[in-house]
């Protein structure tokens, strides 16, 4: 039975809420109206990412969320007030910064799988978690967006994000209008694997996460972090790195027990860790 576990010290609500089920964690935030990626929040986050990533027994990350916006992004009226510091607010704009982008490489780094499950609006920092989950299952009516150019500030981690995500005419159109596309684009774009009505969101998301789960997680984690190392090499060289790392995935334990079971039809049993 899935067990319930607060990330923070007691309050009136958790921001992130904590759900274990088996080998899939669902990680949900709940920080309405807007979900927005305050401190506390990323904060929050980042401890369970960390603990994740040295889970072995752990199989994939669900990243989910309450309410009606997935996530509006950073919190542009805390940053706002800070204008009137000394320094114009540089220190906490870069700190807020700095600290979303440590969240996104933690979930593109994590070894595990993360799904992001998204109804609602994903903008800003929030459309960035959104294009650094591995894979991304949305509903009907999920809307997304990068609004930087709309207040005047250059939005350099979606550019990271997008870059990586999408591709890249369909990147730049979000980038350079500032524009919401829905659901339908958002697939088209790259951006989401799966559109799904809202009903039915969970159910397919938990299905997708079985599915996952049920692989060889050696060859899982090969394979994001091959992904990973890959986009910043040339062909050549990534070509030749993968055949080097195929060949040392096909010498584990998991390939071998892989290949035993292909060639005698029967289903594979994975080497626990």
């Amino acid at each position: 039975m899935a067990d319930i576990v607060s990330l923070r010290r007691p309050e009136p609500r958790d921001l992130v809420l904590r759900v274990r089920d088996g080998d899939v964690l669902r990680l949900t935030l709940n920080h309405p109206p807007l979900n927005t990626l305050s401190t506390d929040v990323v904060d929050a986050l980042l401890s369970e990412l960390e603990a994740a990533a040295g889970d072995a027994a752990l199989r994939v990350v669900i990243l989910a969320a309450t309410g009606a916006v997935f996530s509006a992004g950073l919190d542009l009226e805390d940053l706002d007030r800070r204008r009137s510091d000394d320094d114009a607010g540089r220190a906490a704009l870069e700190a807020a910064f700095a600290r979303s982008a440590r969240l996104m490489t933690a979930i593109s780094t994590l070894p595990q799988p993360v799904i992001a499950e998204i109804d609602g609006l994903a903008t800003a920092a929030g459309c960035e978690l959104v294009a650094a989950c591995d894979l991304a299952i949305c509903t009907d009516t999920a809307t997304f967006c990068t609004p930087g150019v709309n207040i005047g500030v250059a939005p350099m981690g979606a550019v990271v994000a997008l870059a990586r995500s999408a591709g890249r005419k369909q990147a730049m159109e979000m980038l350079l209008t500032g524009e919401t596309i829905d659901a339908s684009t958002a697939k088209d774009f790259g951006l989401v694997n799966r559109i799904v009505p809202k009903q039915y969101l969970r159910q397919v998301v938990d299905k997708y996460a079985a599915v996952i789960a049920s692989k060889s997680q050696g060859a899982q984690q090969g394979v994001k972090s091959a992904f990973a190392r890959q986009a910043a090499m040339s062909r050549e060289d990534a070509a030749a790195q993968a055949a080097q790392a195929e060949a040392a995935s096909a010498l584990t334990p998991d390939a071998v027990e892989g290949m035993a079971a292909f060639l005698a039809n029967r289903t594979p049993v994975w080497p626990k860790r």
